[in-house]
């Protein structure tokens, strides 16, 4: 795989990331109009930037170090990042309108425990784990795997918190 393809294969992730954001924009509206409430808003805009830097790191690395393609770990790595696509739209799928990129609950829903919920409590920060070592490690951008994966653990950290906090009130908010 060419730096050029595999500049093409980061940019098509990015295009599948924008349309996450369309569709979570249209399900935080829908939480909203139904009395969600939003915890976490101060990691947000870091996520934010530690994702699309992740997009722009592996590009860059791969570009200026060069880095190069070696086929055994590029094509499993690749096709690790395509499995991890269909899992995060499962966990769309499974979640329904209640997905979004924001930490927003709904006091009075239950817990989702189907599709991938049946297996994890957060399936989705497990892809984004594998996603961010895998997508970097098509093209052997492993300072980028590596500055992601240590930058990620950490904001992870802080938003299972806010999340777990967030479920905890909602589970206290539903009507006896």
């Amino acid at each position: 795989m060419s730096a050029l393809v595999y500049t093409l294969f980061v940019l098509a992730v990015g295009v599948e990331r924008l349309a996450e954001m369309v569709v979570s924009t249209r399900h935080a509206r829908w939480a909203m109009a139904r009395g969600g409430v939003e915890t976490g808003r101060g990691h947000y805009p870091v996520m934010v930037v530690l994702h699309t830097a992740l997009l722009a790191g592996c590009v860059a690395e791969v570009w200026l170090a060069p880095r190069q393609f070696t086929p055994a770990p590029g094509w499993t790595m690749a096709a690790l990042v395509l499995a991890c696509q269909g899992v995060r739209w499962w966990c769309i799928a499974a979640l329904g309108p209640r997905w979004n990129t924001r930490v927003i609950v709904v006091p009075g829903l239950p817990l989702v425990t189907s599709g991938p919920y049946r297996y994890l409590s957060h399936p989705n920060y497990a892809v984004v784990v594998v996603e961010g070592a895998a997508l970097p490690l098509v093209h052997g951008a492993w300072l980028t795997a590596a500055v992601f994966t240590v930058a990620n653990a950490a904001l992870l950290t802080v938003r299972l918190r806010a999340e777990r906090r967030a479920l905890r009130w909602a589970a206290r908010e539903v009507p006896a």
